[in-house]
């Protein structure tokens, strides 16, 4: 119910408690008064009566009639008061002036009228009926019930004396006919004057609400205002100098800050839910009492659920310890006590890593954030960055025996061709051994070469291409050799465009490394597939062959310079993949199976990630690539 709802029906109904409490007093003095009015009158039309039955009475000393014989001498006084023209006048005075006196009676002493309102009950016996003295001394609910019951006629006596002994009595009829009638007539003006006085109240009682309440509602929408991120400009002048006009004031400078707040916030939040949604790493931030009020998109893989099932739970909504992961966390939130880098099996079976960490404020805990970590991944990241240590340590020593090999090459080809002209007549088994130590000095110098370019800085000249169109063109290089061999090369590149950001020549060169090793391992023929998608913030482009598979023992050593399982095989080629991948800040790993084909990985992130990533000029300095003709 609304506040100004409820201070109206205040209002009325304490007018309309007043006006019934001021009618009730109203109504029963009004009644109080009409009973003593009516007791009063006919208290005074007993005594007149019996003022002039007393002062009217003759001496019958003088008379015939016998005055020590009671009952005679009673019956000459009822006699006389029957034909008494003054007792009679006063009677039909009393009831015909009085309203409320519904008869009147002079009484023997048994009962027996001797002068009636009523001629025919002359004579007879009149029964007792009640004496109005209960009305009269009645409280007011009960004075209602007497009055508002069905008629009827109470008693008001006077005794009657005859030379100062009891005679009779003077009986007064009370109808509370009258009474309730003229009770009926003042009710009905009460209810009236309640009925206008009750409407005036609702009206005042309206608008006072509306006076008093209108600055609150204006008050409510600038709230809304402020809720709604809205907040108005409010001058003193239009606030005005009272205590609504400072609230407003206030209201509009909270206003300010809770939208400043909600932007500064609003940031915060973005910037920290692209930062969740990015992390390798699953984060989970606990509260005080074990609530979850963040995730990062990760814990998905770990756990197994959605982000929205986990946040507000506790720890121990989220962990059973059914599992090794759940039994250590529940642990290490029951115990308050931090868990290290530690390895164990989630519900999903993957080994992952977990720390636990209690965060403190002033020495009290205010929360515990959970990371968890994919165990294979990050071995597999020291394994890449033990090959680019190693594949780093050996540009370095390549770069320095190139540079020793180059010059002592240089010298003996020249001496070599020195020594070919001076010999005038050579004969067909020296010009044999002659040709072949040119031939083998020309290969070694290519050798040399090949290793230079590996190691050369170079530029890389970066363009936004869709990488469908790079594969099409790579396969178109390759077809005239896969159909040499047999093999088989199906696409399944998808109608969505996949945006990169790469240098075109480059990444031509390690695609078509990876195919033609593919075909390579395919002697007999086969399939070679070729697929291509986006996952992620990462295009993902996959080379799957039918070969025999990589062996375990050699799986390590794929990549490093120089390594190749095949004869006449160099050895450069998916280490020059390996090292174009990283110029562009992508990764390739494969999966194999022996005897049923090898699966190459090559990833890369999409155009807007790459830029928000780069925040530089396209070129970037690299070693330089020379791919090796099939």
């Amino acid at each position: 119910m609304r506040r100004k709802t409820q201070i109206v029906l205040a209002i009325t109904f304490m007018v309309t408690a007043m006006v019934c409490s001021l009618s009730y007093v109203y109504l029963s003095e009004i009644l109080r008064q009409r009973v003593a009015y009516a007791q009063d009158t006919a208290n005074y039309l007993g005594d007149q009566l019996a003022h002039i039955a007393d002062t009217e009475t003759p001496d019958f000393t003088s008379t015939h009639v016998d005055t020590s014989n009671p009952a005679k001498l009673r019956l000459a006084i009822a006699e006389y008061f029957g034909t008494n023209l003054d007792l009679n006048a006063m009677m039909e005075s009393a009831v015909g002036d009085w309203p409320m006196i519904q008869d009147a009676a002079i009484l023997d002493g048994d009962g027996k009228a001797i002068l009636h309102s009523t001629p025919s009950l002359i004579g007879k016996t009149i029964p007792n009926r009640p004496d109005f003295s209960i009305v009269q001394g009645a409280k007011f609910r009960r004075q209602l019930r007497l009055i508002y019951n069905p008629p009827i006629v109470y008693d008001v006596s006077k005794p009657l004396l005859f030379d100062g002994k009891p005679f009779g009595s003077i009986r007064l009829g009370v109808s509370t006919v009258f009474l309730k009638s003229e009770l009926t007539a003042r009710l009905r003006q009460a209810v009236t004057f309640s009925g206008i006085a009750i409407l005036l109240s609702l009206l005042l009682a309206a608008g006072l609400s509306h006076i008093a309440l209108g600055p609150l509602e204006q008050i409510s929408r600038r709230l809304d205002n402020v809720t709604a991120g809205e907040a108005d400009l409010v001058t003193e002048e239009e606030a005005g100098r009272d205590e609504y006009g400072l609230v407003t004031l206030k209201i509009a400078h909270l206003g300010r800050q809770m939208r400043d707040a909600r932007e500064i916030f609003s940031a915060l939040k973005d910037n920290v839910d692209q930062i969740m949604g990015n992390l390798q790493d699953g984060l989970m931030l606990f509260t005080r009492d074990s609530r979850v009020v963040l995730v990062s998109a990760s814990v998905e893989r770990f756990l197994g659920r959605p982000r929205r099932e986990l946040l507000g739970r506790t720890v121990k909504e989220i962990f059973t310890r059914d599992s090794s992961l759940g039994a250590l966390v529940l642990d290490g939130f029951q115990l308050r006590r931090p868990v290290g880098q530690r390895e164990v099996e989630s519900s999903s079976t993957k080994r992952v890593q977990v720390s636990l960490d209690f965060i403190q404020e002033k020495g009290s805990p205010i929360g515990a954030l959970l990371t968890l970590r994919d165990a294979e991944s990050v071995r597999q990241i020291q394994d890449e960055i033990e090959i680019s240590r190693q594949m780093s340590a050996s540009g370095r020593t390549t770069r320095g025996v190139a540079h020793e090999v180059k010059n002592p090459i240089n010298a003996i080809v020249l001496h070599l061709q020195l020594l070919q002209s001076k010999l005038q007549q050579i004969d067909p088994d020296t010009r044999r051994h002659m040709d072949i130590i040119g031939n083998e000095i020309h290969r070694l110098d290519r050798v040399v070469q090949i290793l230079v370019d590996f190691t050369r800085p170079r530029d890389l000249h970066f363009e936004e291409i869709d990488l469908r169109r790079l594969l099409e063109d790579v396969i178109m290089l390759a077809t005239p050799d896969t159909e040499q061999h047999g093999v088989t090369v199906k696409r399944r590149l998808g109608a969505e465009p996949l945006g990169v950001k790469v240098d075109v020549d480059v990444m031509k060169q390690a695609i078509l490394n990876v195919i033609i090793n593919g075909m390579q391992a395919m002697p007999q023929g086969g399939t070679l597939t070729i697929s291509a998608r986006r996952e992620g913030d990462s295009v993902i482009t996959e080379i799957r062959d039918q070969g025999v598979g990589i062996p375990h023992e050699l799986q390590e050593k794929i990549f490093e310079l120089y390594f190749t399982t095949r004869k006449g095989g160099s050895g450069i080629g998916l280490a020059q993949t390996y090292q174009a991948l990283q110029w562009h800040y992508g990764s390739i790993d494969f999966e194999t199976v022996e005897g049923q084909g090898t699966t190459f990985r090559l990833r890369l992130p999409v155009t807007e990630m790459r830029a928000e990533a780069n925040g530089r000029d396209d070129r970037a300095v690299a070693p330089g690539l020379t791919v090796p003709k099939a």
